[in-house]
């Protein structure tokens, strides 16, 4: 029913006759109210009901309840690592490269819950929680035991109703992992030591580790409830959090219009009231347009690989090694003294099993007499069986190793614990299958994992992270940014014997990846950025990570998808997030309500509506009479997207950048254009002072011929000591 303001009154009153109606004709017929930052209710109606609400005046949108879902250490240095080799290069501005510290900012996160007792999120050293605090850390069913503190200042859980067969869990104490996990990737305290049962060990800490925590229970078994999560943000936004951090999201495809996506909602009002909210992109990658969460008041987050690998070498027979993948705590010896076999000469005699079934391993299609006691080597080009269930099919033949041929999964580690297995590429496994085929007795062993550091090239774009160009629009790029999303040493809960290595206590810190784990990593850094720049809004905020933003990997050449190929813009928006450029960015793009309005408009609302959802609508306000798609190329984005270009047809948009850095200073630009487009930057230089702290430049793009892909490229601004740079596409779609 749109903002929550005491120039809303009428709103509010209409809101209790809604709800008293509907709890008179059944007691528990509210599931939330909505009355901070927004107007509006969660209930529990008949399809009669809603289309009757959604007529009364003051209803902005009445939708379905939506399930979402998750997009399920050394990570934070090797962002610091890339960030000192640019600045030493001088392609960035530094600033202090000591430690974030993000004192007294707070982190709101949206997610499975929390284990107030890690390490993590221990309070030892912390100042008073700040006054303006105003959340709470609701009792629970495990009260004795779940307890806030100067760190964990907040925590909130949202059980509503079980219609779903979602059981409530009067609790938010995390029973799933992934909340803990993202918690500690955001925020968590430096930890000497840390590691997943010796691997990965060092030092696991937050991006901004001095900030504060308050967690939002949303999800249980199943998924996360729209109206929990709309209920999450009204509360955050009450409670006083400076970020907000979601990892999770709709499906690819299932995307809601923005009318009805509770994510969208919930973060146009918190923005409203000066709060970042990141999300994350998805994990349906690679395929394109397949990124969520794309409301231009959003920061949405790729994710990439770091310079980290868990290596499970193969030994085969003569001693040749092959550098496998995963995480096997496997005890088998180094020398290989063990049978190999392929799946499909190991395949079973029923008639209904095919060759190419078990050479992918598939359940129920090994024979136990051939798999027994051997090494079993399996495809995985069948998609419609897991990964673990082709490795339980060889456990329970009784075989006592597992070799999978799997690209993708190579990149991303996945656990055996104490299963003796590994992960290969396409390309290796060529070799290991001709050693089985050129050889009468084939041996092999696999070695327990080690871990690889200073590994290259990275980052490289995850191939889950979900790509562009956005679903419903083309004329705004996203995602944003990019962040460490593979392989994440993190916090975990402590008593989740799943995760636990046969004869080990469950481990206080995991290894997972996703966007769900990107996310934080730029959560973070917002934190951190928001601490030193507290009077900035949260489009300065989001600016300042995207135009400091990082291009390059390791091996200082552009950043690469898992194919080899130059990841463009689609994959990793802006770049890979740098934590000490961002402080200095030295001019940002400030996306005012104006623009959000106009974005609005071209998405289908009405004056009438647009006066409902925003408390900041001039009086003298109207949606343009052409009000379309393209008009979204017009909003002050640090990055740009123009759509439907034409052969010889010219298309310009305006950008208007703040001086947050020297006072007194003159900025250049520089255009990268691919061949076929003229690019022209007026004025293309922009001088800064004083008086005049926001200035504009018009852009112009021309097509010499109609483009037969998206075209990239990017503008920079420098003035000899910042480089504030916007990447942009050009695409003859609508």
């Amino acid at each position: 029913m749109g903002a929550a303001d005491s120039s809303n009154d009428g709103i509010k009153s209409h809101q209790a006759e809604l709800m008293s109606s509907l709890i008179r004709r059944k007691k528990d017929a509210i599931v939330h109210s909505y009355n901070n930052g927004f107007t509006g209710f969660a209930a529990r109606l008949s399809e009669a009901e809603a289309k009757s609400i959604a007529q009364s005046p003051g209803v902005i949108s009445v939708f379905p309840d939506p399930l979402l879902q998750l997009h399920t250490t050394r990570s934070w240095d090797f962002l610091q690592y890339q960030t000192d080799v640019l600045i030493s290069s001088g392609s960035i501005s530094g600033s202090d490269k000591s430690s974030p510290k993000g004192a007294d900012t707070i982190i709101g996160i949206l997610d499975t819950g929390i284990w107030p007792e890690s390490e993590s999120f221990n309070d030892n050293d912390m100042s008073e929680v700040p006054s303006r605090w105003k959340g709470t850390c609701m009792e629970s069913n495990d009260l004795s035991s779940f307890k806030c503190n100067k760190k964990l200042v907040g925590a909130r859980f949202y059980d509503g109703s079980d219609d779903r067969g979602i059981k409530p869990s009067g609790t938010a104490r995390d029973q799933n992992g992934h909340g803990t996990h993202v918690a500690s990737t955001a925020a968590g305290n430096p930890i000497s030591g840390a590691s997943y049962y010796g691997l990965a060990s060092g030092t696991a800490k937050g991006g901004s580790p001095g900030s504060r925590i308050a967690m939002y229970r949303v999800c249980m078994t199943g998924g996360c409830r729209g109206s929990a999560i709309m209920k999450a943000f009204d509360d955050a936004i009450a409670d006083g959090v400076d970020v907000l951090s979601l990892s999770l999201g709709s499906s690819s495809g299932l995307e809601p219009q923005f009318s009805s996506d509770p994510i969208a909602i919930g973060a146009f009002h918190a923005v409203e009231k000066g709060i970042l909210v990141a999300c994350s992109a998805g994990n349906e990658g690679p395929d394109a347009s397949t990124v969520v969460n794309v409301a231009p008041w959003i920061l949405t987050v790729a994710a990439t690989t770091i310079d980290r690998d868990f290596e499970t070498d193969i030994v085969l027979g003569g001693n040749k090694l092959i550098k496998g993948g995963g995480i096997s705590f496997g005890n088998l010896k180094n020398s290989p003294v063990y049978p190999l076999i392929s799946g499909d000469l190991a395949k079973s005699g029923d008639n209904d099993v095919s060759e190419k079934n078990a050479r992918s391993c598939i359940p129920d299609s090994l024979d136990g007499k051939k798999v027994k006691g051997k090494i079993v080597f399996c495809d995985n080009r069948d998609e419609d069986y897991s990964l673990s269930m082709k490795l339980e099919e060889v456990r329970s033949k009784g075989g006592i190793g597992f070799i999978l041929v799997d690209d993708n999964a190579r990149t991303v580690a996945p656990k055996f614990k104490s299963f003796p297995a590994a992960v290969v590429t396409e390309k290796d496994s060529n070799e290991i299958l001709s050693y089985i085929n050129s050889t009468k007795n084939p041996v092999a062993s696999v070695l327990p994992t080690v871990s690889i550091t200073k590994y290259k090239p990275a980052p490289v774009v995850a191939y889950f992270s979900s790509r562009g160009p956005a679903y419903n629009t083309h004329n705004l790029l996203k995602p944003d940014i990019t962040a460490p999303g593979v392989a994440i040493l993190a916090a975990w809960p402590g008593n989740d014997t799943k995760e636990a290595v046969a004869g080990q206590e469950p481990p206080l810190f995991n290894i997972i990846s996703g966007t769900s784990m990107s996310c934080p990593h730029v959560s973070g850094i917002a934190a951190f950025i928001k601490a030193q720049n507290p009077s900035w809004s949260p489009s300065a905020v989001k600016s300042a990570i995207m135009t400091t933003a990082i291009q390059t990997n390791n091996l200082k050449a552009p950043i690469t998808t898992t194919s080899g190929a130059i990841a463009t813009p689609y994959d990793i928006g802006a770049g890979e997030a740098s934590p000490s450029g961002a402080l200095n960015p030295g001019l940002v793009y400030e996306t005012n309500a104006a623009d959000y309005l106009q974005f609005l408009c071209s998405v289908g609302y009405d004056k009438s509506k647009i006066k409902l959802i925003s408390n900041n609508v001039p009086d003298d306000f109207s949606c343009p009479t052409n009000s379309s798609s393209e008009l979204v190329s017009q909003m002050n984005y640090p990055s740009i997207a123009v759509s439907n270009i034409k052969e010889n047809e010219t298309k310009k948009v305006t950008r208007t950048v703040t001086n947050v850095g020297q006072e007194d200073a003159t900025y250049t630009a520089s255009i990268k254009a691919p061949v076929g487009l003229e690019v022209e930057v007026i004025p293309n230089k922009l001088v800064f002072t004083n008086n005049s702290k926001k200035l504009s430049y018009e852009v112009s793009f021309k097509a010499s011929s109609k483009p037969k892909e998206d075209l990239f490229g990017s503008i920079t601004w420098t003035n000899g000591k910042y480089k504030v740079r916007s990447p942009y596409v050009v695409t003859t779609n609508l």
